[in-house]
């Protein structure tokens, strides 16, 4: 049961061992985009591309009972869930061992955003969590464990190391469950991240630097980052941390190819940004256009 890309990793490590997949549970086509254009989930688009011969289920709910029956019917010995996107009723969870694909190293992050959290937060380290589902949310024993660097690393290569790590941890856990000795969360450590909305990339120049670059490798592409006057920033750097500035948001340096602009604490390399409605473009470029100089306000 998985419907992002990160899903369709641990099905493609799968599918290369001996292990037997009879069924693929995936969410429902959506429209995509200002067209609306009916678009399959990557795992599913990516088992039609590859010819991959498994029946395809993509239920409205899971708590059709003819649903459950279906699942039922193929007898399986796991059912292993990654970023599926729906909660699973108890009718599911007792069918087998449900085991779960949790991009974080639990009971820290339990939710729908862990790794872009682990970004905001700054954390040297995550990684992914094998555990067995119940009806709390992430809270199930832990089976296994993977551990990753995260320091420094944007939201795409992040999510592509956890989908490797998550890939590997899965073929380990099945192949060694009967010797594993679940250990239960500690409660009482657990943190929750919630679902990104669009919002969540605002930001100011009246914040740290540091922060304010956590965010762009958290949400860059999506939402991406920008102030409050629908300005986007598409690439940057981080520069000094330390030095305490007044005039926030003002040009401090320009470079052939580059802005510096300074923050509450520390200051940002801008080098592309985008207007509302406008093509992505070079900083040096967008203030010259602007008439905006050293000391101007970025708007």
């Amino acid at each position: 049961m998985g419907t992002p890309d990160y899903a369709t990793e641990i099905f493609k490590e799968i599918l290369k061992t001996i292990i037997e997949v009879p069924l693929l549970v995936t969410q429902m086509d959506k429209a995509v985009g200002r067209k609306q254009i009916l678009t399959p989930p990557h795992i599913k688009n990516w088992a039609l591309t590859n010819n991959i011969n498994i029946k395809i289920l993509q239920p409205k709910t899971l708590k059709e009972k003819s649903i459950q029956e279906e699942i039922i019917s193929y007898k399986p010995t796991f059912i292993i869930v990654a970023a599926y996107g729906q909660i699973l009723p108890k009718e599911i969870l007792d069918i087998c061992p449900c085991i779960n694909l949790h991009a974080s190293l639990l009971p820290k992050y339990r939710g729908a955003s862990p790794i872009q959290t682990c970004i905001l937060e700054n954390d040297a380290l995550t990684g992914v969590t094998a555990m067995m589902m119940e009806e709390g949310l992430d809270s199930g024993d832990i089976l296994g464990l993977r551990f990753i660097k995260a320091k420094g690393k944007n939201v795409d290569t992040l999510f592509n190391d956890l989908s490797s790590a998550a890939a590997k941890l899965t073929i380990e856990i099945i192949e060694n469950f009967d010797e594993i000795k679940p250990i239960k969360q500690l409660d009482g450590n657990a943190t929750h991240c919630v679902k990104i909305k669009k919002n969540n990339g605002l930001f100011d120049f009246d914040e740290d630097a540091i922060g304010i670059y956590q965010k762009y490798l958290a949400y860059t592409p999506w939402p991406g980052i920008f102030l409050q006057n629908g300005l986007k920033i598409k690439e940057m750097k981080l520069l000094g941390k330390t030095t305490v500035y007044t005039e926030t948001g003002t040009i401090e340096k320009i470079n052939a190819k580059s802005i510096v602009v300074k923050c509450k604490q520390g200051s940002l390399e801008i080098i592309s940004l985008q207007a509302p409605s406008k093509k992505e473009i070079n900083s040096v470029q967008y203030i010259r256009g602007k008439r905006l100089e050293i000391g101007s306000k970025l708007v």
